[in-house]
Formats: C-alpha cells, sequence, structure tokens
C-alpha cells in the first residue's frame, strides 16, 4: 500500500482527500518510480474543479521526480535506482507513480528532487514558447503576464539569455522584486499595462505577448501587441477567454492568436530530450535558476491549491510524499 491524493468529485479544493491506495504495478514500457517531489500545476485545479473533464474518483498530477523502483517488460534505457523526471506522468500526486518509460526524463547528478520535480512542465513550456511558438532573437521586445510566477521567472531568464527587452507584469511588490531578480527589464502591475507598454516601445508595441492569465488580460495583450505582434496564451490562470471575432485580430494589425499546449511541442522523442537536455543542464549548472516558492507534505494538497489558487504563490510550488 502507498497514500495518495484523490478526488472524489469536482469541486473546489476541499474534495482532495490523503488516502490509502494499492501501489501500483508497472506495465509494458512503463517504470514504477518512488516519488521524491511532485509538481503542482494550474492544470490540476482545472481537472479537479471540473473546468477540465476528468473521471472521478481522481488522483491529480502529471509532473514528478523520484527514483525508478520497477520496471516493466520491454524497458530498455533505465535501471533501477535511476533517478527521472516527469511533465507527462499520471496520478502523480501519490507516494508511487508510473511513467511510461519514453516520457521519463534523466534527471542530472547535482539536481535536487525538488528543483527536479519543478522543471518539468514549466522549464519545457518556457524552452517551447521562446524556442519554437515564437522564435525570439536579440532586440526583440517581449511582454510577459505573472512574471513571478513559475513560468514567468523561467521565461524571464530565457529571454534575456537571447537578448530580449523583457516587459513583465506582477501584482505586489514582493513579485516586482523577484521579476527583477531574474532580470526584467521593466515591471508593471496589471492596471494600464497595455498603455505603459506602448509608452515602453515608442508606441510600437511589443514583438509577442506569453499570456498565461487568461481573461483578465487578453484584451490587454492584444492592445499592447504592433502590427503582426502573437499573443500566445498558453493558460487561462484568471479563466477562460470567451470566444473571438478574428476581425479583431485584423483590427489590432493583422495580429496572430495561438493557443499552444506541451504536447504539441513533444512529438517525439528527439523533440523531448532536446528541451528537457537543455532546461536540465542549466539548472544543474547554475545558468537558470528555479525558484521552488514552496513545499507542502502531500497530505496537505489541498492548501496547496488553495494558496495556487489565491495567487500567494511565488516560483513553483511542490508537494512531497
Amino acid at each position: 500500500m502507498t497514500h495518495a491524493i484523490v478526488a472524489g468529485q469536482a469541486g473546489g479544493p476541499e474534495v482532495l482527500s490523503y488516502v490509502p491506495v494499492e501501489r501500483p504495478v508497472p506495465g509494458p514500457g512503463q517504470l514504477l518510480v518512488q516519488v521524491a517531489a511532485a509538481g503542482v500545476n494550474f492544470i490540476d485545479t482545472y481537472k479537479r474543479s471540473g473546468v477540465y473533464k476528468v473521471q472521478y474518483p481522481f488522483i491529480p498530477g502529471s509532473e514528478a521526480a523520484g527514483t525508478v523502483v520497477g520496471l516493466g517488460e520491454g524497458v530498455t534505457g533505465f535501471a533501477e535506482g535511476d533517478r527521472i523526471a516527469t511533465a507527462e506522468g499520471h496520478d502523480c500526486y501519490a507516494g508511487y507513480a508510473l511513467v511510461d518509460a519514453d516520457k521519463a526524463l534523466p534527471v542530472p547528478e547535482g539536481l535536487d528532487d525538488a528543483t527536479a520535480a519543478a522543471l518539468p512542465l514549466q522549464g519545457l513550456t518556457a524552452h517551447y514558447l521562446v524556442n519554437s511558438t515564437f522564435k525570439v532573437q536579440a532586440g526583440h521586445n517581449v511582454l510577459l503576464h505573472a512574471g513571478a510566477g513559475g513560468v514567468g521567472l523561467l521565461l524571464i531568464q530565457l529571454l534575456k539569455a537571447k537578448g530580449a527587452q523583457v516587459i513583465t507584469t506582477v501584482s505586489t511588490d514582493e513579485k516586482e522584486d523577484l521579476a527583477l531578480g531574474a532580470g526584467a527589464d521593466h515591471v508593471l502591475r496589471y492596471d494600464g499595462f497595455d498603455d505603459a507598454v506602448r509608452d515602453l516601445t515608442g508606441g510600437k508595441g511589443v514583438d509577442v505577448v506569453y499570456d498565461g492569465v487568461g481573461k483578465d488580460t487578453f484584451d490587454g495583450s492584444l492592445r499592447a501587441l504592433r502590427v503582426r505582434g502573437m499573443l500566445a496564451l498558453f493558460g487561462a490562470a484568471s479563466g477562460p477567454v470567451p470566444p473571438v471575432d478574428p476581425q479583431r485580430l485584423n483590427a489590432g494589425g493583422s495580429l496572430f492568436l495561438t493557443r499552444p499546449t506541451m504536447a504539441h511541442y513533444l512529438q517525439d522523442a528527439a523533440e523531448r530530450r532536446w528541451r528537457s537536455d537543455e532546461i536540465f543542464a542549466a539548472a544543474a549548472d547554475g545558468s537558470l535558476k528555479v525558484r521552488v516558492g514552496g513545499q507542502y507534505p502531500l497530505a496537505e494538497a489541498a492548501q496547496a491549491h488553495r494558496d495556487l489558487e489565491g495567487r500567494r504563490t511565488t516560483g513553483k510550488v511542490v508537494l512531497i510524499p
């Protein structure tokens, strides 16, 4: 037996219970991983609340780091005792989880468990956004929302490494300090951010907006773009964006709008390893700083969800079984 967090029905954080469950058994092509830390992400709250449809009872969590303790039939390239992480797991809010071997990411020496669990989803997201969704180059002007969040702090660093000017939004003085510490050039509050961006860019607007907030920032994000600029809407922390008339993109300056998701940027093993190797190597050598803003015992997953949804967290939140 082991323990896991189970949502018996759709609802608020109160539906999450810490309960004993059977230890899973790896099937063909799977690894059994003893979870050392599990990442907490907004997608977990969407599934718990019913915004994203899942079958209940439901164990949240797609992101974790830990040690391989069992191998399913046909697994090659891994052995018991290996440390791995994943952004594409299932039922990771638990003491043990199953991970498909082709979606397991080797963890380099020198990277602690909490950091290894904090990196996969947000690190891979940051990587595909700046390298593939919109290929950022030196001299680009970029607006990034929620700069003190887990993705935001990583994005700021990756953008600055490419030579971009980074403008970001935050909600508090503490978060402003974190964004500046990560390298942001300008930090704004959300009220009137689109006008402030225009002022900072000489009336031109930014080349790209990375928006993980959604409903509350969407209109301003469109207004902040230059002619033929791109809005990459990669999340909806404030709620889903209502349907959009494509004519708005024409009126705004022949704008581009995309709604990327990580699965479409991890199309094969080569792409997965390219992104993960770069991100994990940068974290291991210290050139990419990963902020683990909160570590909660697994049994306190409900409180972790409350804090995340209440925007009381910075950086990454992880659960420790």
